[in-house]
């Protein structure tokens, strides 16, 4: 079996083995698995069950991999991706009103629209008339709302009537161990220990536990039941411009944080051609966009590649073997859903603080000498968490750019596709 796996896989070719490509697995897993507690805890918020929603993500994200390392052979391995489900909750639900069955509606059509890009001329087209630099800007300001949501669930920050913000008192136990969650994954980070993250997560919930902040409620136990959000998708609301704005809201983010994890992983993994052309590109876009429509019916928000596969790769993943061994583990954790109901909001706030910063630090990318690319930008990263709003951080975004650009002689440099973005943005809040 390992031979005929091996030849599948093509281990040989790639240069690797059937033992590197296991430990390759599992160091991903390790990295990303954090997601298996981050993410029941925001979709909980919406009124979706958290048992399920466990259940969900683990399945979700071990199809996701099966379908990446099956199809495309790539050493990525997907689940849902964060930022994504935190605009599914705090925004589409909570601030817009939408059930979360809407919620998952709309994420179904953008999955759908996902996958006909990548099937079709319209990836590159939709890829090359977005400016590079509000892309970046895009990356950024998700960061920062992620950031801003780890920061109140961890009562690091709260509300005050008069400066609007204020910092939480430290003194209260619960801040005191996010803001220490927060510490200990950094360190353990800038030492790059495997799976940072997670322990952070465990570390802070141990604590809390040996306080009494929290109850033990078992280690393993049957997973719980599917059921209360398997295929929960509503399709009433899809067609108002409203709710148009959500789904392109979801497409976007979904298909740049896409490209640009894959090229990145792709170019770290070493699969290119003698050319320099990316092996499998095509497929690893067709499975990345599939998973995205398998993943909502599931009760998740869309599916994506995740960085965290760098890791795995640094340790010798080079096929999707790799992958797989991911999915076989997401298999193995839905047992372990007792751990994943006592872990408190504020044992996450750290990691989502921490994320936050991995995702700013692509800024740097900026053109900073040229203010007509460089301010659309910042606006867009300074509005996504301003306006607690993903889509209003991009329309205005999108809206100063094509503005900056059109009364600075630069009108020739504005693509049809951001024109026609603007307007679209311009319709909602003309309208809306």
């Amino acid at each position: 079996m390992q031979q005929a796996i091996s030849e599948f896989f093509k281990l040989h070719e790639h240069g690797t083995t059937f033992k590197r490509e296991l430990l390759a697995g599992a160091t991903t897993f390790f990295t990303m698995s954090y997601i298996i507690f981050v993410n029941p805890t925001i979709m909980a918020e919406t009124g979706m069950d958290h048992g399920a929603i466990f259940v969900g993500t683990c399945l979700a994200a071990a199809i996701a991999c099966f379908f990446m390392g099956l199809f495309a052979n790539w050493p990525v391995a997907l689940a849902p991706g964060m930022g994504l489900n935190a605009y599914f909750t705090y925004v589409v639900v909570g601030e817009m009103g939408y059930s979360w069955q809407t919620a998952l509606g709309a994420v179904f059509v953008a999955g759908i629209l996902f996958v006909i890009i990548s099937v079709t001329p319209l990836r590159r087209w939709m890829l090359e008339s977005i400016p590079s630099n509000l892309r970046i800007a895009l990356g950024a300001g998700v960061g920062l709302f992620i950031g801003f949501i780890g920061l109140k669930s961890g009562g690091i920050i709260v509300s005050n009537p008069a400066t609007y913000l204020a910092l939480g008192d430290i003194r209260l136990p619960e801040t005191f161990l996010a803001a220490i969650g927060f510490l200990f994954i950094t360190v353990l980070a800038v030492k790059k220990i495997p799976g940072a993250i997670i322990l952070g997560i465990l570390g802070v919930t141990s604590i809390a536990l040996v306080l009494g902040l929290v109850e033990y409620s078992g280690f393993v136990s049957s997973p719980p039941s599917l059921a209360p959000v398997f295929l929960q998708l509503s399709f009433p609301d899809t067609l108002n411009l409203s709710v148009t704005i959500v789904v392109l809201t979801f497409l976007f983010v979904n298909l740049f944080d896409t490209a640009g994890t894959l090229l990145a992983v792709a170019t770290r993994a070493e699969i290119t051609t003698d050319d320099g052309q990316i092996k499998n590109l095509d497929r690893a876009l067709k499975a990345d966009s599939s998973a995205s429509v398998v993943g909502v019916c599931f009760g998740c928000a869309p599916v994506t590649s995740y960085v965290e596969s760098s890791s795995g790769i640094s340790a010798g993943g080079r096929t999707g073997l790799t992958a797989v061994v991911v999915g076989l583990l997401f298999c193995g954790a839905i047992f372990f859903s007792p751990i994943a109901s006592i872990i408190p909001p504020y044992a996450t706030a750290g990691a989502l603080i921490y994320v936050a910063i991995l995702m700013v630090s692509g800024m740097e990318k900026l053109e900073w000498a040229d203010p007509t690319e460089l301010l659309p930008a910042l606006i867009t990263v300074i509005l996504i968490p301003l306006t607690f709003s993903i889509a209003d951080g991009i329309a205005f975004g999108f809206t100063s750019y094509v503005v900056i650009k059109l009364f600075t002689g630069k009108r020739d440099q504005i693509s049809l596709g951001a024109w026609f973005l603007t307007i679209l943005f311009v319709s909602k809040f003309a309208f809306i």
